[in-house]
């Protein structure tokens, strides 16, 4: 079975057994994660979201993405403005979609 949920202001098209890396999630590692926000599970979309249907997943673990460098400069002007960003994330694998 498919399913469409969001979470973290995205999209995401999952399975079960699918692995996903989300926005951060206040959850440990090991925790069980439940997502209501159901947009189509099973050919079947909700408006937005469908009544009842949920997706379950295991948190494996909370990390940081790759460095990401943001380097801004005005030609002729001296300015240069180098910074560095790691996102957050969380690693979830999905269990069950209940619809």
């Amino acid at each position: 079975m498919k399913a469409i949920i969001e979470t973290g202001g995205k999209q995401y098209g999952v399975d079960e057994g699918t692995i996903l890396y989300i926005e951060k999630l206040d959850v440990e590692a090991g925790d069980k994660v439940k997502f209501d926000r159901v947009l189509m599970a099973n050919g079947v979309a909700g408006r937005p979201y469908i009544d009842g249907a949920s997706v379950e997943g295991k948190v494996l673990k909370n990390g940081k993405n790759k460095k990401v460098i943001v380097y801004k400069y005005n030609a002729k002007k001296k300015y240069r403005k180098k910074q560095g960003h790691r996102q957050p994330y969380t690693k979830v694998e999905i269990t069950s979609i209940k619809a």
